[in-house]
């Protein structure tokens, strides 16, 4: 009788275990479409707001209010980019002139090396070609394959755009029907607290969408003083690239600093501007570090208290299995989808979380 439950609770350990891989392995292999889904859910959040006043307010139809809302995100995401043209621009400007100058004293380098190459072998030119095999060896099938390479990466940024525009669009639009269409066929026992259970994450997730938008535009304002007062050009579109990049837990600020010293060095390429160069790295450096200070004692206790009552080092876990299952993206949905999981848990277990 013991070796029977003992047989059936190996057979059930194994068994949950395969589910569990089987699980993991189509979250891996179904990754793109699961993120697709995720970020429009994320901006269906965002959005939503904005339609239901069209509708209350100005008393617009399910479908032009839903319309309008996906032209709006269209705009914000022109905008951005729009944002950042000039900072590009002057960057390309700042690195192409580093690349001339360095181009140049190459060039003059090579013609010295290869005169006194020849005077010293008693060479003419005609000989010297005659044994240079190098262009042979060159493997230039690289370069079509780098085309393709980014041709294709265009093209699946381009896919991955249309994709999350077309799944927003019907979830601002036909969301509420999806979820009773859900509940419908759900067993009686889930379908209870399904509705309620959205609700309540809904609830949650706009509070700490809030709370993000909140700490963005504190940590633009924070960063464009900084970089202003030190001094640094486009600060306006530094400062708002490096608060937005703070929504990546651990890496985005770390991603932030690098690219604040990156985009200070490239305006002080002139060897003769080297000093002037590195005590404003060591003055962003500074401001930086009291900027994430303010950022990681004031700002997110704050955001994450209203949305994810939850211990660091649980927090911690999730975050970065989640990254490590979806990438920077994961990093990024990891604590709205473990507060969605956390909801429905509590709902059905009758646990508060």
């Amino acid at each position: 009788m013991k070796l029977d439950q003992l047989t059936k609770s190996i057979l059930k350990s194994i068994l949950t275990l395969a589910c569990i891989t089987l699980f993991l392995i189509f979250l891996i292999k179904a990754k793109v479409v699961i993120i697709y889904i995720l970020i429009s859910m994320v901006l269906t959040l965002i959005f939503s707001p904005f339609s239901s006043f069209l509708k209350s307010k100005l008393k617009f139809n399910n479908l032009f209010s839903s319309i309008a809302s996906l032209l709006l995100l269209l705009v914000v995401i022109m905008a951005l980019i729009g944002s950042f043209i000039p900072l590009i621009i002057e960057q390309s400007k700042n690195l192409s002139l580093l690349n001339n100058s360095e181009l140049k004293s190459n060039i003059e380098s090579l013609i010295i090396s290869i005169n006194n190459y020849f005077e010293s072998n008693s060479l003419t030119v005609y000989d010297f070609l005659s044994e240079f095999t190098l262009l042979s060896d060159i493997d230039f099938a690289f370069i079509p394959k780098l085309l393709n390479s980014i041709i294709s990466e265009v093209g699946s940024i381009g896919v991955g755009l249309l994709s999350i525009l077309f799944i927003t669009f019907f979830l601002i639009k036909d969301g509420n029907d999806i979820l009773i269409r859900i509940n419908g066929v759900l067993p009686k026992k889930i379908r209870k607290n399904f509705l309620s259970s959205f609700s309540k994450i809904k609830l949650l997730l706009s509070r700490y969408f809030i709370g993000i938008s909140v700490q963005i535009t504190v940590l633009f304002i924070l960063y464009s003083i900084m970089l202003s007062v030190i001094g640094i050009n486009n600060a306006l579109v530094i400062a708002f690239l490096c608060a937005l990049l703070n929504i990546i837990p651990y890496v985005g600020p770390l991603i932030g600093l690098v690219l604040m010293g990156l985009l200070t060095m490239t305006n002080y390429i002139d060897p003769v501007l080297v000093k002037e160069m590195l005590s404003k790295v060591v003055y962003i450096f500074i401001g930086f570090s009291v900027v994430q200070l303010i950022d990681n004692f004031m700002i997110q206790p704050y955001i994450f208290s209203k949305s994810v009552k939850s211990h660091p080092l649980e927090v911690f876990v999730v975050i970065i299995t989640s990254g490590v299952l979806f990438g920077i993206i994961g990093l990024i949905i990891a604590i709205p989808l473990y507060t969605s999981i956390k909801v429905i848990y509590s709902s059905y277990s009758g646990k508060e979380t």
